[in-house]
């Protein structure tokens, strides 16, 4: 009989010692910066937002960011070798470095999280120029992956100091997406339960939702998660690690070409999820397909829906319910030559659930493309 996912009843909280607004934005190392904004804005729908490298004082590196709704992201390349940014590539290829979190007091977020067992990444640091001062500070989580804590309630600017606004003739139309629904990290065996008292403990976080292996499983591979949220539920990072299974799983793929735990995977939120698929394909994006048949039962496993069913049959979008209301979500395939860093698209109609009725498809097409790739 299969083990259903348990829903932990979030705690009493007398004080959110670590209040978070958000996601700030999410700050990629790459080979080539220039490159990965030009594809984000092409293949996803992103805006020129700001730049920094040598011309605006920056001598080391090269920040391309963008945006889309309250959706930022950064793409940050080294410009010499034998430094942290480039180490971080050749090791992990291009890879998601920071989650930055917004807050109101870096400082005290610092100082909350430090003094709690989180490890400093960056004490608080006061930058200001024309626009106002922002403050940031910083985190170590799982491998070497950090925590940004941003405070940007004094600063009026295009990004952050160092920063100067990036003018494009180039701005594709917008896709549709909006925000970071939650942000997903592989860790490694045995070592799930040490990252969720981590974000317990360090952050306050909560253990919101629990799926063991047989949940997440197929005939080949297993998994197991647990997802964390902060107080407010703005801010929600699931954590994967492998189980036993007949073959390899997704997760040991990931950690073997990763060559260590980090981001697997970011949840990008949209309003209208056949748009902005049909968008993103027509970009050149690729997503995982599931078999027609996913969708011959569909209504039966999830009850009534205010959707058409053949357009998510045709663009391969998944169906789950929960308690509170469904959600509609597909999967792309690594936006890289690694089978590491890939996005989700999601739209929620009340569910605050991450698709748990949706595992096994979703899992069986990822063995599918693993075996072509020769890693199952």
């Amino acid at each position: 009989m299969q083990t259903i996912a348990t829903n932990h009843t979030a705690p009493v909280h007398t004080e959110d010692f670590l209040p978070l607004q958000g996601t700030d934005y999410v700050e990629f190392y790459v080979g080539n910066a220039k490159q990965a904004a030009h594809f984000y804005k092409t293949a996803f729908g992103f805006q020129s937002l700001a730049y920094a490298g040598p011309e605006t004082g920056v001598k080391d590196r090269a920040s391309y960011v963008v945006r889309q709704n309250k959706l930022t992201f950064v793409f940050t390349t080294p410009l010499r070798s034998h430094n942290a940014i480039a180490d971080h590539i050749y090791q992990h290829g291009d890879a998601v470095k920071t989650l930055a979190l917004r807050v109101d007091d870096a400082r005290d977020a610092w100082q909350q999280t430090t003094k709690r067992g989180a490890r400093s990444y960056m004490e608080p640091n006061q930058i200001t120029d024309e626009h106002g001062e922002m403050v940031i500070s910083g985190i170590h989580t799982y491998g070497d992956t950090v925590h940004l804590f941003i405070e940007r309630k004094n600063y009026h600017g295009a990004f952050m100091p160092g920063y100067r606004k990036w003018e494009s003739l180039y701005n594709p139309v917008e896709t549709g997406l909006q925000y970071v629904d939650h942000c997903v990290g592989n860790v490694g065996w045995n070592q799930m339960n040490r990252w969720v008292k981590f974000y317990e403990e360090v952050m306050g976080f909560r253990n919101i939702l629990s799926f063991d292996d047989k949940d997440i499983s197929t005939e080949y591979s297993a998994l197991m998660s647990k997802v964390m949220s902060n107080g407010n539920g703005f801010v929600k990072f699931p954590i994967n690690e492998p189980a036993e299974g007949k073959k390899k799983s997704q997760v040991e793929e990931y950690l073997d070409y990763y060559d260590g735990e980090g981001c697997q995977h970011v949840a990008l939120a949209t309003n209208d999820i056949v748009t902005t698929v049909t968008a993103l394909q027509e970009r050149g994006v690729e997503f995982l397909k599931v078999p027609g048949s996913y969708y011959d039962e569909l209504l039966q496993r999830v009850g009534d829906i205010d959707e058409d069913i053949e357009p998510l049959r045709r663009l391969g979008i998944l169906v789950d319910r929960d308690e509170e209301g469904y959600l509609l979500q597909i999967f792309t395939k690594p936006v890289e030559d690694r089978p590491t860093l890939f996005f989700e698209i999601i739209q929620r109609k009340g569910a605050k659930s991450f698709g748990k009725g949706n595992f096994k498809a979703l899992f069986e097409a990822i063995e599918r493309e693993q075996e072509l790739r020769g890693n199952l």
